[in-house]
């Protein structure tokens, strides 16, 4: 697989959520009204924004983050962790009225998992075209999801439009998308469940999920993918007039998988910091399922996201075929 040398860290900006998660393991997910005894209780730095900035930043990017936390511990410990992966937190806010939020995650025998967010702190947050647009005039890619304010989502990408800076969004937890965004993302990345709803379709194989990819970039999003697990991931890269956008699934390499936690918010960065780099969709993707295949083989969210040399060193024969 070709994929670029950083040369230099490209710049990307994240806005979104910082959780501590409190991580349960559990036998199986219980039903409703069953007691269980749980195998192990941990605390782990997680929130969607702050996985997606670590995964930039291990994959080599200078990266700023735009969050907002409490006046706690968990704060102070979540900062800490930011401040080793090297990631600039100084527009970070503190919130006087609302704890940090969190995020209690129940994780079975089998590395399926179950959240619960309480977003406390994140809802909070508030950006201000002052403040974005210094951050966006020389940076690559400007990442965004669900769980802060959607105001602020807008505010970010018609900033980032009007510095000429790329968007990717990562619309989870999903809802629908205002008519006016779809033409200011560049880069729409989905799961399966995501994609179904915002398509309107069922996505449960590559073939549909290529189906809602397209649908989702005749919206007019400039790239589509989707991530299908286990399965791999569908992108759909843009197209000449006219012409049908072609869609490719490249797929997993089989791994033992003990916690998925945080296996998303790896694939985006990692797919972020080589486009931003210059690779094109197609290696791009096959490098941020790598990095999601290490990802799922380690328990918790930040703890489990590799660094970019841990990818580079993964040997699988790219396997890929047109959708």
């Amino acid at each position: 697989m070709n994929v670029p040398i950083l040369s230099q860290a490209p710049r990307i900006v994240v806005l979104g959520s910082l959780n501590m998660d409190l991580v349960l393991r559990v036998p199986h997910m219980p039903r409703a009204g069953e007691t269980m005894l749980g195998q192990s209780l941990s605390q782990v730095p997680g929130g969607k924004g702050g996985n997606q900035a670590v995964s930039c930043a291990r994959q080599g990017a200078a990266v700023s983050l735009l969050s907002c936390v409490g006046e706690d511990a968990y704060a102070d410990q979540l900062l800490a962790g930011l401040v080793a992966d090297h990631i600039d937190v100084q527009h970070v806010q503190r919130s006087a009225r609302d704890a940090t939020g969190v995020a209690v995650i129940s994780v079975d025998d089998s590395a399926q998992n179950q959240i619960v967010v309480v977003p406390g702190a994140n809802l909070r947050l508030q950006v201000t075209e002052q403040v974005l647009r210094p951050l966006l005039q020389d940076a690559a890619y400007v990442v965004l999801q669900f769980e802060t304010p959607l105001e602020e989502v807008d505010q970010a990408l018609r900033s980032a439009r009007a510095e000429g800076c790329k968007t990717v969004l990562n619309p989870s937890p999903v809802q629908p998308l205002p008519d006016a965004w779809w033409p200011r993302i560049d880069v729409l990345v989905v799961n399966e469940a995501e994609a179904a709803q915002l398509s309107g379709s069922p996505v449960d194989s590559p073939k549909s999920a290529a189906r809602a990819a397209r649908w989702l970039q005749a919206k007019g999003v400039g790239q589509v993918v989707v991530t299908l697990g286990s399965q791999g991931a569908v992108c759909c890269d843009q197209a000449a007039d006219g012409a049908e956008a072609a869609a490719h699934w490249h797929r997993a390499p089989q791994v033992q998988a003990v916690d998925t936690t945080a296996a998303g918010d790896t694939f985006l960065g990692a797919l972020t910091v080589q486009l931003a780099a210059g690779a094109k969709l197609d290696e791009a993707t096959q490098w941020a399922i790598r990095a999601a295949a290490i990802c799922v083989t380690r328990a918790g969210a930040q703890p489990s996201i590799p660094f970019h040399a841990e990818v580079a060193t993964r040997t699988e024969a790219s396997l890929w075929s047109p959708v």
